[in-house]
């Protein structure tokens, strides 16, 4: 098994991303299912768009990280992996603003993120080498534009739902910050500042998936404000 891994790109950044395309089937499986048990097509839909954002991003991710290292693959999963982080920021948006959020506020915020990562998709498309720093303002604004709708969030979520989504957002934060200082960086090797990054990612989804699980599951209803 060492050797196998040590014949990858990028080992371990692989790996972590591997297992999380392993967490997220059943993850978008199980709320497909209890959506389908007890709560609205709303829900179904909406949780169909953030589970495949999931999978499709550390589906990406893995094979970026673990194909060989030629040229012509490294230039196009590299533009999957990347694009992929704006679709799941999308996605994640989506059953917030489906359910909780539905009406004015909700539609409105669901086309400004979507609009933000198509944009994100023709950047990273025609534009691969845009420095760090840029994309990480880009995946920054687009995660915490959420904030605009903090009046309408917080008359339709309890503070339970609140505290899950700030905590995915806050790893999010962390990982991206390290994505783009590259620090700390204690065993380039195995666990560098890259890994330490997919981990807090993987953090941050988790936070999300409970959030949908234990709290909009159980939510039905626009909330006007």
């Amino acid at each position: 098994m060492v050797s196998f891994l040590r014949r990858l790109k990028d080992p371990l950044a692989g790996a972590t991303h591997f297992l999380a395309v392993l967490l997220a089937l059943p993850a978008t499986t199980w709320l497909l299912w209890k959506a389908a048990q007890v709560a609205t097509g709303w829900h179904l839909v909406s949780f169909a768009v953030f589970g495949a954002g999931m999978i499709l991003l550390y589906s990406a991710s893995t094979l970026y990280h673990w194909l060989p290292d030629t040229p012509r693959l490294e230039a196009v999963f590299r533009r999957l992996d990347h694009m992929m982080i704006f679709v799941l920021i999308a996605a994640t948006y989506t059953p917030i603003c489906l359910v909780p959020l539905r009406g004015g506020w909700g539609w409105s915020l669901l086309g400004i993120v979507w609009g933000i990562a198509l944009t994100g998709i023709v950047m990273k498309t025609v534009w691969i080498q845009a420095p760090a720093w840029l994309s990480t303002l880009m995946y920054l604004f687009m995660g915490w534009l959420v904030v605009i709708g903090l009046k309408p969030l917080t008359a339709a979520l309890s503070a339970g739902a609140l505290f899950w989504l700030t905590l995915g957002g806050v790893f999010y934060t962390l990982g991206a910050i390290i994505y783009a200082v590259n620090r700390p960086n204690p065993w380039p090797r195995w666990l560098g500042a890259h890994e330490i990054f997919h981990l807090l990612t993987m953090a941050g989804t988790g936070a999300h998936v409970w959030l949908m699980a234990r709290y909009v599951m159980t939510l039905n209803g626009e909330v006007n404000v």
